[in-house]
């Protein structure tokens, strides 16, 4: 028996961001594509980083912060409304307009699509990442997640 290759699992239509994309660009398209990570890309297709609802996340909490103990709370407005406090609405606009590039990693785990599933599953598991990009010769080819993964297990038992 052969062993299963990242191939045989790995998302081929890639939702991609590009480095001067915007923080609410990225959000969309998350939400629209109901995905929480994207690599990040050049003209082309070179990895350049990743971008995670965790870095997002980090970037809000880093903003409310700043903002002191007194600040309006960022999470109880959408990004997007009129807010009435100044403050706010600078602090949501300044998220908001944040480029991918300033916030996404750079440093990226990724793979080839001829490696064992297990292998790269294991390194998933120990850095605590939920998906991989699958490179061939530096172009992005498509992604491996974690929920590719756990699909296919279920998948072969129906």
């Amino acid at each position: 028996m052969t062993q299963l290759k990242v191939r045989d699992l790995m998302t081929t239509q890639v939702v991609t961001l590009k480095p001067g994309d915007t923080v609410k660009r990225a959000t969309i398209k998350f939400a629209v594509d109901n995905i929480s990570g994207a690599p990040v890309v050049d003209n082309r297709n070179h990895l350049v980083g990743i971008l995670s609802e965790d870095d997002i996340l980090n970037l809000i909490v880093r903003r409310q912060e700043k903002m002191g103990a007194g600040g309006a709370k960022m999470l109880s407005y959408p990004m997007d409304s009129e807010i009435d406090n100044v403050a706010l609405q600078d602090a949501a606009d300044e998220v908001s307009n944040t480029k991918v590039e300033d916030i996404m990693t750079r440093s990226v785990l990724t793979t080839t699509p001829d490696a064992v599933i297990v292998e790269v599953l294991k390194a998933m598991l120990e850095r605590k990442i939920n998906r991989v990009p699958v490179l061939e010769k530096g172009v992005l080819v498509g992604i491996i997640s974690r929920g590719d993964i756990v699909f296919h297990i279920y998948k072969r038992k129906v």
